[in-house]
This record gives C-alpha cells, structure tokens and sequence, in this order.
C-alpha cells in the first residue's frame, strides 16, 4: 500500500500522445468510464512459464513478453498484489514491439533469497536496488519504469536517484518516495481509519494476523481498495498463491515498520535513505495516473505532488477506477507507458 497522505477524489486532464493498436487515443480524464468495471471476455488469466535469475541477493521471479531486442518496459506490483495485475498489460506492450518484464517483488511468488543469511529487510531502497540488480543481470541498459503502490515508489527511486537507468516513467498515485519523519504526523482520524493495517502489523498480534490469516486480510484490502472493480474468485487465488512466499510475513511486516520508524534499516543503506528523505525532483519524462476511486488518491487533480517532476509530464485521472490501476484498466494503463516513453 501507498504512504499515508491526504485522501480525496478528483478528476482528471490531459491527452493520450500515443494509441495502441486497436484503440483510439482518449482525453486522459476520460480513459476509463465511471461505474463498475466487470471482467471482460477474453482477457488473459495468466503469464506463460516464468523465468528465474540470480540478481544481486535474490534468485528473482518474472515473467517476460516480446521481442529480445525491443525497447524494455519494467512493471512493478504492490502490496497485496503480484505480477497478475499486469497479465493484460505485458501482452498490449509486447505487441507494440517492447521487450515487458514483470517480476515478483522480495517475499513474493517465485522470487527468493539466495542465502538464509540475508537480513529479511524491506525498506525502500532495498526494494529499489533489487531491479537495479535485476537490470543488470537482464543486461538491461535503461527500460521505461510504470508500477503502483510499492511498484510506483520502487520506480520513483530509481528515477531520483538513478535516471540513466530510467528512460521513462509511469506512477500511479504521482510520488511515494518515504519520508519518514513526515510519516510521524497524525492525519484526521477518518483518515487514520483507512490505515488500521498498518498500525495493526506494529504489533505482534498483527504479525501473528497476517501470517495466519493472509489470504482473507489481503482480500479484504482489495475489496477497500477497488470498491467498483467485481473481480471473480479465480482472479484473487492467482494472486494469494504469491503470498505463500516463505519470506512474505517478514517483508511485509518490515516494509510497514521500517515506514513508521518502529523497525530499524541495513546501515549500508542509511546514506541513500537520507537522500530520499529529502524528496528528490524526478526528471525523467513522467505520466502519473491516479484512480478516482482509490481511497488513497490525494486530492487535488495532480496538484499536491507536482512539483516533486521536473520534466516533461502528463497526469491523467481514471474514472471509476481504484487502486489496482494496471488490473483495473489495463488499456489505459499501457497507453500511459507508450505515451511516456514517446515525451
């Protein structure tokens, strides 16, 4: 899930620059129209065989689509969510000639240490230096980032701190990079409200919680998160298996700590924290989209986070669409990548 900020609806602006094939480019706050968003007919269920490498101190998860030699593109998923969410995404991006990687997050579906030594560590920069790694061992130079929730704050790192690797980027829910100091504020209690569960895995029995009971806690959150998105029980199970990740309690229960200050970081890393901490401008070309029905979009159509993106930049607001952005309105959520890609 996404830091904790204002809530709100808005609505949206802008143009799509690009279109996929098939479809006709729409103005952005018109992506996707207002009511419930039902399964469509011959959408894709599931990637093919995945691939496995060994990318710093992970053996990584992911599935990839297209050509070799194609443009790259790197999706990036969320909590409590997997490479699923863009099984109808990667196959719109492959068609258009991108070489597509979707890989499993730390503590997530087929993705692994390498040693039972490694710290089952998850704060932010950790997170990002495992697709810099990633990248790396792909042999990939550069590749148009695009994620939501823990995904959007991943790529938003690489593209502060590292944007010769990043040609592009696509952020749902605009700049999530973490402030933790700033995490310390109390928000209006209705607000509160809406992030009991990370209050609730600061304790133990929220630790206990989530390891007993993962599969119906992470349902829930979808059903908050994506109040107009009816998917079908399939569709949840593809994702849940995910969660059995020998690692998937610990990381999930670091990331939420370490944000609240209450779980400390790797030293090793205290240095590219204190950077982030400091709310470094984005440069590279950016499209951020919001759901406008997510309870966790910001308020204020782009606005409060605007001047975190310094180069040419697009915002675009989904209508009737929530927090699963990619799963929710893949079509749109592809032609935000291309158009990025184009700026």
């Amino acid at each position: 899930m996404i830091d904790r900020r204002t809530f709100g609806k808005l609505i949206g602006a802008g143009a799509a620059t690009a279109s996929l094939s098939g479809l006709s480019a729409a103005p952005a706050s018109a992506a996707v129209p207002g009511g419930r968003t039902p399964a469509k007919p011959g959408r894709r269920t599931s990637f093919g065989a995945l691939e496995q490498v060994d990318a710093g101190v992970l053996t990584v998860g992911y599935a990839e689509a297209g050509p070799a030699d194609g443009p790259a593109v790197v999706l990036l998923h969320g909590w409590p969510y997997d490479i699923h969410s863009y099984a109808d995404v990667a196959p719109l991006l492959a068609a258009e000639g991108h070489r597509v990687i979707v890989p499993y997050l730390r503590g997530h579906g087929t993705t692994r240490f390498r040693s039972r030594r490694t710290p089952r560590n998850a704060q932010q920069a950790v997170v990002a230096l495992d697709i810099i790694a990633l990248m790396d061992a792909l042999k990939i130079d550069k590749a148009v980032l695009a994620g939501y929730d823990w995904g959007a704050r991943t790529a938003d790192i690489i593209a502060a701190l590292w944007p010769e690797r990043c040609r592009a980027l696509v952020s749902v829910t605009g700049y999530l990079i973490t402030n933790r100091d700033a995490n310390k504020v109390p928000l209006p209690p209705k607000q509160e409200q809406a992030w009991w569960y990370q209050y609730y895995f600061a304790t133990e029995r929220g630790r206990q919680g989530l390891d007993q009971h993962r599969h119906d806690l992470a349902r829930l959150v979808w059903e908050y998160n994506s109040p107009t998105w009816h998917f079908d029980d399939d569709t949840f199970e593809r994702t849940a298996a995910a969660f059995t990740n020998p690692d998937y309690v610990s990381i999930v229960i670091h990331n939420y700590r370490w944000r609240l200050g209450l779980a400390e970081g790797d030293p090793r890393y205290d240095g590219l924290e204190k950077r982030l901490a400091k709310g470094p401008v984005i440069g590279v070309p950016t499209v951020t989209l919001d759901g406008e029905v997510d309870p966790f979009t910001p308020a204020g159509d782009g606005s409060m986070y605007r001047d975190r993106f310094s180069g040419e930049y697009v915002h675009r607001t989904l209508r009737g669409i929530g927090h699963n952005v990619p799963q929710e309105a893949p079509e749109a959520f592809a032609q935000a990548v291309l158009d990025a890609g184009r700026l």
